[in-house]
C-alpha cells in the first residue's frame, strides 16, 4: 500500500511539474497567443483584487492610477504562482523516494529550486531531483529576466507613437480635432503620407498584445490617454477619410483601416470576447446618425470638403466603421480607457471571469 502511495505522488508530482512549466513556456516562451489556464487564473484573481480598491476611487484619474499597478503586479506574481506550484511538485516527488516527513520534503524542495543549499540529500533519486529543480528554478529567473526588457521595448514603441497622435489630435484625442488641425497645418492631403506609418504600428501592435500579453493592460505614462483610444482615432479619421472628405480615393487610408481592426479583433479573440469578424455594412454601430451630422457640420465649419451625398456618405462611413466598432469598445472597456469621444465614451464593461475565458473563442455571424 505504502508502495502505491508513493508511485501516485511522484506521478502527481511530476505531472504538477510539468504542467507549470508547460504554463510558463506557454505565456512567456511561445512566440503565439496563447490562452494559458494558469495564467488567466493570476490575472483574473488579482483583477478582483483591484476592483475592491477602484470601488472607492473618486475620479478616474486615481482609478487610473490604481490600475497602473495591476498589470506590473500580476506579471510580479506570475512566477511566484508558478515556482510555488513547481516546489509542491518536487515536494511530492522527494516525499515519494524517501525523504520524510512532509516538512523535510517540503524544506528540500524550497531549498533545491532556491538554489539555498541548506537541505542535504541522501540518495541518488534525490540528487537528480534536486539538480533538475534547480536547473527549473534558474530558468525561470532567466526566462523572466530576459522577458522584461523585451516587453518594456515594446511598450516604449507604442507609448511613442500614442504621444504622437497628441500633436495632431490633443488630449483626449477625437477624430474631429486631428482632420481640422490637419487641415490648417498641413493641408490633407499630407493625411496620405501617415497612413503607412500607422499600418505599421497596427501591425505591430497585434504581433506584441498577442505574444506579450500582460502589455494590453500597462497603461500609458500620462492620463488622458491610452493606446486603445489612439487607435480609435486614427481608424475613425481613416474611415471619414474614406467616406465623407470630398477628396480622391485614397487605398492606403483604406489599407490602415483594414490593419487596425485586424489587429483589433486579434487582441479581443485572445481574451475569448464574442464578436462578429465578417459584420455587414448594415449592423448597427454605437455611433448615431446624430453624432455623424454634429461632427460632419464641425468639419463644414473649419472649411474641410465634405461629399455633397452625406446620406451614402453615412453608409459608407458605417460600412468601415462596423469592422471595428465593437472589437474597439472591448477594448476600451477591458483596459478602463479613458473617455474619448466615439471610443472610450462608450466602452463596454467586461465581467472579470471574461478576461481570459475558457475555451475556444466564440465569435459569432
Amino acid at each position: 500500500m505504502d508502495f502505491i502511495l508513493r508511485v501516485v505522488c511522484f506521478v502527481l508530482g511530476g505531472y504538477v511539474v510539468i504542467w507549470t512549466l508547460t504554463s510558463a513556456i506557454r505565456t512567456f516562451v511561445l512566440p503565439r497567443s496563447d490562452n494559458v489556464f494558469l495564467t488567466r487564473l493570476v490575472f483574473q484573481s488579482i483583477f478582483r483584487v483591484f476592483q475592491l480598491r477602484i470601488r472607492w476611487a473618486k475620479s478616474y484619474t486615481e482609478r487610473d492610477w490604481v490600475m497602473g499597478f495591476f498589470s506590473p503586479v500580476a506579471l510580479l506574481v506570475l512566477p511566484v504562482v508558478w515556482l510555488t506550484f513547481i516546489s509542491l511538485g518536487y515536494m511530492l516527488m522527494f516525499w515519494a523516494v524517501g525523504e520524510r516527513p512532509w516538512y523535510d520534503a517540503y524544506l528540500l524542495s524550497g531549498s533545491s529550486l532556491l538554489t539555498l543549499g541548506f537541505a542535504s540529500v541522501d540518495n541518488l533519486a534525490e540528487v537528480l531531483l534536486a539538480f533538475s529543480e534547480a536547473t527549473i528554478g534558474l530558468g525561470l529567473i532567466a526566462v523572466l529576466i530576459s522577458y522584461l526588457p523585451t516587453m518594456f521595448s515594446a511598450f516604449s514603441e507604442r507609448e511613442a507613437a500614442v504621444s504622437m497622435l497628441e500633436i495632431y489630435a490633443s488630449t483626449p484625442p477625437s477624430a474631429t480635432e486631428m482632420l481640422k488641425r490637419m487641415h490648417r497645418i498641413h493641408g490633407l492631403e499630407y493625411l496620405t503620407e501617415i497612413w503607412k506609418d500607422w499600418e505599421r504600428w497596427f501591425i505591430e501592435l497585434e504581433q506584441t498584445h498577442t505574444s506579450l500579453i500582460p502589455l494590453v493592460f500597462f497603461r500609458s505614462s500620462h492620463v488622458g490617454q491610452s493606446w486603445v483610444i489612439t487607435a480609435g482615432t486614427v481608424l475613425d479619421v481613416a474611415a471619414l477619410r474614406a467616406s465623407t472628405l470630398d477628396m480622391p480615393r485614397d487605398p492606403k487610408a483604406e489599407l490602415c483601416i483594414r490593419a487596425g481592426y485586424l489587429a483589433l479583433q486579434n487582441i479581443v479573440d485572445f481574451f475569448r470576447i464574442p464578436f462578429n469578424p465578417n459584420p455587414r455594412s448594415t449592423d448597427a454601430i454605437s455611433v448615431t446618425r446624430a453624432e455623424y451630422m454634429t461632427l460632419c457640420q464641425e468639419l463644414v465649419e473649419a472649411g474641410l470638403p465634405l461629399k455633397p451625398d452625406l446620406d451614402q456618405a453615412w453608409r459608407d462611413f458605417v460600412g468601415w466603421r462596423v469592422n471595428y466598432d465593437r472589437v474597439l469598445l472591448v477594448l476600451a472597456g477591458l483596459t478602463m480607457a479613458p473617455e474619448a469621444p466615439w471610443s472610450g465614451d462608450r466602452a463596454l464593461r467586461i465581467p472579470p471571469q471574461l478576461f481570459f475565458a475558457k475555451g475556444k473563442g466564440e465569435r459569432y455571424g
